[in-house]
């Protein structure tokens, strides 16, 4: 198995512990990964630290919004009732 396909095995490992209702702050490298596996019948809050409470997954690139980033500098997308504080 390559490194990609590990990182992506473990990301969609550590989604499994996310339950509905939380709140998860994804912190940079791989955590942010989690975004792009929580299942859509999971009511949950992602944030970072750069002050985007409401994090979704990674952007389609017709999507891609320059200043919607998450720690990593990666570009995001954000959920409904997404706040920037």
């Amino acid at each position: 198995m390559d490194k990609a396909a590990v990182r992506e095995r473990i990301a969609r490992r550590a989604e499994q512990e996310i339950e509905s209702g939380y709140y998860v702050n994804l912190g940079i490298g791989m955590p942010t990964m989690v975004a792009n596996y929580i299942q859509p019948e999971k009511e949950v809050v992602l944030h970072s630290e750069n002050g985007l409470v409401g994090i979704g997954r990674s952007p389609y690139e017709d999507e891609v919004d320059p200043d919607l980033i998450n720690a990593g500098k990666e570009t995001v997308t954000a959920s409904k009732g997404a706040s920037y504080c």
